[in-house]
């Protein structure tokens, strides 16, 4: 009889087992499936920090070509671009960009109080000439270096139908208008030569662009090569302009034709007079032979050659770093003490926000 009742139970059981297994085979399989459904968090940050990167990069780019573009291509005419810089409170406008893609505003004061900061090294509350100096340098050698080096990223993002490693002036022009903000079905339809339905500042830019691609353009009329585009975009960085500057030098200097300027050729100006006479100009010459044997004559040999030419009349060379301090000096310098105060700099905001001490690259293509 017990052996009856143990059998029993043992079949109870067998019973219940029957049952639950495939109901737990049934719930791990669903789990399986959500599990696999919902993605795993590490990945998708990877995801998404790629897609964020290369958005970056190509915007950053972008960004770049708007800001520092020659003649300021994608800004509007004269009237604009001043709104562009004093919105209505007359507060001064940086090209930034929030995370919502709102403009954001930042008072003059603010960024010139932001740039004497990081300009008084020692923190005495005032910038004297090499400071100054220092520090216009410095922005100018950040600018020349992203110019440079964002060029061919740039070249790139316009150089599309065909890719051919040259820009044509279509698809220059087709870029323009649509970073102007114009439907892919107006680019393709639009007439190049008549410009139908743009407003007249637009029409004036193109035809400014126009002027300054023919400059640039030296192998092909129609098109231009990455260096040219530099020349286009960036002409100050450009080195055929510093080439085309040393020649100029040559032309205005070099009185014997033997490609090598003298401290006389350059420190005494010559000039046409009437009937073919020439007349000598001494005026700053003193000024003009220091500034020979400081930063033209490199070797100190008494004259210069092509290289030290290139040298001088380069950017990243001090002397215009330096000029460009005396001048600030010169116009805001109110008590005369050689150096510049915080207050003397607020007094003269637009003077400041317009120099390569703030707008470096504005002021360049100010410039050229």
């Amino acid at each position: 009889m017990k052996q009856k009742s143990s059998n029993s139970k043992k079949l109870n059981i067998f019973e219940r087992w029957s049952f639950a297994v495939p109901i737990l085979c049934y719930l791990t399989f669903f789990s399986m499936i959500w599990v696999l459904s919902v993605p795993l968090k590490s990945n998708t940050k990877l995801d998404i920090m790629s897609n964020d990167i290369k958005l970056y990069s190509k915007l950053k780019y972008e960004d770049t070509f708007e800001i520092k573009m020659k003649n300021s291509n994608f800004n509007s005419d004269k009237a604009e671009a001043e709104n562009q810089l004093f919105n209505d409170k007359g507060e001064y406008m940086v090209n930034l960009n929030n995370n919502n893609g709102n403009t954001i505003h930042i008072d003059p004061t603010a960024v010139l109080e932001e740039v004497f900061k990081k300009a008084d090294k020692n923190r005495n509350g005032k910038l004297d000439s090499k400071e100054l100096s220092e520090w216009i340098r410095m922005k100018i050698l950040e600018h020349i270096t992203g110019a440079i080096s964002n060029n061919y990223a740039l070249f790139s993002l316009i150089d599309v139908s065909p890719k051919d490693d040259v820009i044509s002036w279509k698809e220059y022009h087709n870029y323009f208008l649509k970073k102007r903000g114009f439907s892919n079905k107006y680019v393709n339809n639009h007439d190049e030569k008549r410009h139908k339905g743009l407003q007249r500042s637009i029409k004036e830019q193109i035809m400014r662009d126009k002027a300054s691609w023919m400059e640039a353009a030296k192998s092909d009329p129609d098109a231009l090569t990455v260096e040219e585009f530099l020349a286009f975009t960036h002409p100050e960085s450009s080195a055929a302009n510093h080439l085309a500057l040393v020649d100029e030098l040559y032309d205005k200097f070099d009185r014997d034709g033997d490609e090598l300027l003298t401290e006389d050729e350059f420190a005494v100006l010559q000039t046409q007079g009437g009937e073919d006479e020439m007349v000598v100009i001494r005026q700053d010459e003193n000024e003009r032979r220091a500034e020979f044997r400081k930063s033209v004559d490199l070797n100190g040999d008494g004259k210069a050659d092509r290289r030290e030419l290139l040298h001088y009349v380069a950017p990243q060379s001090p002397r215009h770093s330096e000029h460009e301090a005396e001048a600030l000096l010169a116009l805001a310098d109110n008590d005369h003490d050689n150096m510049l105060s915080l207050d003397e700099i607020l007094a003269h905001p637009d003077l400041f926000l317009k120099s390569k001490m703030v707008d470096t690259a504005q002021s360049f293509h100010d410039e050229f």
